[in-house]
């Protein structure tokens, strides 16, 4: 992994910028840019702790890919129940649709882009793009100028499987193409599938993420596994050289602190991080945290560090449903201290801290109207305030033992603990009962100095304190009756 400037363990914020601006369109009854982006927002995010923004879905999109969002019977009735007053307006067509990797005119262009991320450097933020490498909207330029960079079929194909292939008009006549998809799912029809087997195509998207390079500190890399030539020799019976050791070689002899993020699953995060990704999404540690059952989440905690150091964690984002709508109140805080305290890339979405319930599709570019639940903010603004430690961004971390409290009691398994250390700085001890039944157990401190001193632990995420004499836990531990879903963070003091 290449170091890039920053904490060893930064946050990102993830911003759908077209619902966004949308939102800046109506407060100041034109069409907002990105010029129009205020420098307060920008300081907002950067005291709030965050090291990177990534702005989802600025490049430019076409004609095609709307229409067929808008006539999709399915994807519309999923835009009517995200906005009961839907318009057509507010189906501009999906951002994962591209048709060039330019800033969309409707944003302000390249320039204003430019400008922005200028603003933002001088806070200390960087920038975030996307990167599709899968596939291409239907009326990208390709299509006229390089059929052969995509996927054809047959009509044998395209009686067998309408879903997967279509008819594309091109400047070269009537061409049958390929959908772009995953192996396990019917194809995205407002896009076009990149043949992987040809090395014209590798060269040509290549070129593309060096000119991307060139305008942003990173990119989150959509679907990241589905150009790996084992996934797409399954999925379409081609073979393929390796794509992203090149990619990320070629960028990075020009942009050597350049990060790649990849959306991966299906276990194949270790595989990408190995192949130069900084980080890969770590959706098994969110499947587990869903199941509410802690020892799978513990034993997750228990991998390599050097794979652990690498996972973006997240509760959510524009692909899952919203965390307040999945994890119950007390659950969600449980979920996000397990989630946000552990090592890793901390991976935050717009509309998180607040409790936003309703998930917007890439294809929208408006928000429904929702109340902020006032207590979920309150407590994420706790969480950043711990997230912003030095101890919690830079520290070491490890995974504590939990025993039972006595014989017979096997609540000590709902337990997980962790702490982080520094040799220049008090330690932080992280606590949560995982389970909806109250918990006792003993936490192994492994702390010698507390010999002959009092330890002090005062709650960062709540106004506990407590002083539990040092020889006691050295002895036994540190005893904790915890109720369902109850979770600490604790500052360590040693006082006389």
């Amino acid at each position: 992994m290449i170091a890039v400037p920053g904490p060893r363990y930064p946050a990102l914020y993830q911003i759908n910028t077209r619902v966004w601006l949308t939102a800046l369109s109506h407060s100041l009854g034109r069409r907002a840019t990105l010029d129009d982006i205020v420098d307060g927002e920008l300081d907002r995010l950067a005291d709030a702790g965050f090291d990177w923004i990534w702005l989802l879905s600025v490049w430019q999109t076409g004609e095609a890919a709307q229409r067929i969002s808008r006539s999709h019977p399915a994807w519309r009735r999923e835009f009517e129940q995200t906005l009961p007053d839907l318009r057509e307006a507010d189906i501009a067509g999906s951002g994962f649709a591209i048709t060039s990797y330019r800033v969309h005119d409707g944003l302000g262009g390249d320039a204003a882009l430019a400008r922005l991320r200028a603003r933002m450097r001088e806070r200390g933020l960087r920038l975030m793009l996307d990167f599709v490498p899968n596939h291409m909207a239907p009326d990208h330029p390709w299509t006229d100028a390089h059929p052969d960079y995509f996927v054809h079929g047959t009509e044998d194909d395209l009686a067998r499987s309408p879903q997967n292939f279509a008819r594309v008009e091109t400047k070269n006549g009537s061409l049958l193409l390929a959908y772009g998809r995953d192996p396990y799912f019917d194809g995205w029809p407002d896009t076009l599938q990149l043949d992987y087997g040809n090395p014209a195509l590798q060269a040509a998207m290549i070129g593309e993420l060096e000119r991307i390079a060139g305008q942003c500190d990173g990119v989150r890399c959509d679907m990241a596994m589905l150009v790996l030539p084992e996934v797409f020799e399954r999925t379409w019976g081609i073979g393929a050289e390796a794509f992203w050791p090149k990619a990320i070689d070629a960028v990075r002899r020009t942009h050597p602190a350049f990060l790649f993020m990849a959306e991966v699953y299906w276990d194949m995060e270790w595989t990408l991080q190995q192949q130069g990704f900084d980080y890969t999404y770590d959706k098994r540690l969110y499947d587990r945290l869903r199941e509410q059952h802690a020892r799978p989440v513990r034993e997750h905690f228990r991998a390599d560090m050097a794979y652990q150091d690498r996972l973006a964690r997240f509760l959510e984002n524009h692909d899952e449903p919203r965390a307040a709508s999945t994890f119950a109140p007390e659950v969600h805080a449980t979920a996000a201290v397990l989630t946000f305290l552990s090592p890793g890339l901390r991976f935050f979405h717009q509309g998180q801290f607040e409790g936003r319930r309703i998930r917007i599709s890439p294809h929208l570019v408006r928000a429904p109207d929702e109340a902020t639940d006032a207590a979920l903010q309150q407590f994420y603004e706790r969480l950043l305030a711990v997230l912003r430690l030095p101890i919690v961004r830079e520290g070491s971390w490890s995974l504590l033992d939990c025993v039972p409290a006595w014989a017979g009691n096997p609540t000590a398994d709902n337990f997980i603990a962790f702490r982080w250390s520094d040799a220049a700085q008090q330690p932080v001890l992280v606590a949560v009962n995982c389970s909806p039944q109250q918990s006792q157990c003993f936490v192994h401190l492994p702390f010698p100095q507390m010999a002959g001193r009092c330890l002090r632990l005062r709650d960062l995420l709540g106004p506990a304190v407590y002083d539990r004499p040092g020889d006691d836990l050295l002895a036994r531990g540190l005893f904790l009756d915890m109720p369902p879903w109850g979770q600490h963070a604790f500052d360590l003091q040693w006082v006389a």
